[in-house]
């Protein structure tokens, strides 16, 4: 390559994490089990995955708490997501209980409250 040392390095640290981005794209979302005999079909999964991946990164940027913002999204999902709970029915309205977890059920509902703040009201 061509310029200064700090270009090749900036450049190359890019590169770093940018192939970390890939990999977590990977792990998270399984972008890459293209299972499918038809070209169509693997670039749609190919496609929906990527979208995940970015509603994911979307979520962690806008609604996630500070604490966790650091987090990847496969502990995202582990830790936050697909944890057992409860949901309750009941005449008007429905309860979601989820399982004893004090972490979990803090930072789920201020998640629901950031999420909540970013909707749009209509005045």
């Amino acid at each position: 390559m061509t310029g200064t040392n700090r270009a090749v390095v900036r450049f190359y640290n890019q590169r770093g994490t940018a192939e970390q981005w890939i990999k977590e794209g990977k792990t998270a979302t399984h972008w890459t089990r293209l299972s499918c005999h038809r070209f169509r079909a693997n670039e749609v999964r190919l496609l929906l995955g990527v979208i995940a991946y970015n509603l994911g990164n979307l979520l962690r940027r806008l609604a996630l708490p500070l604490a966790v913002q650091s987090w990847s999204l496969t502990s995202l999902q582990q830790r936050l997501f697909k944890t057992g709970g409860r949901l309750i029915r009941h005449a008007r309205y429905f309860t979601l209980q989820p399982a004893d977890n004090d972490l979990t059920g803090h930072l789920f509902r201020q998640i629901l409250g950031r999420i909540e703040c970013l909707a749009w009201h209509p005045t």
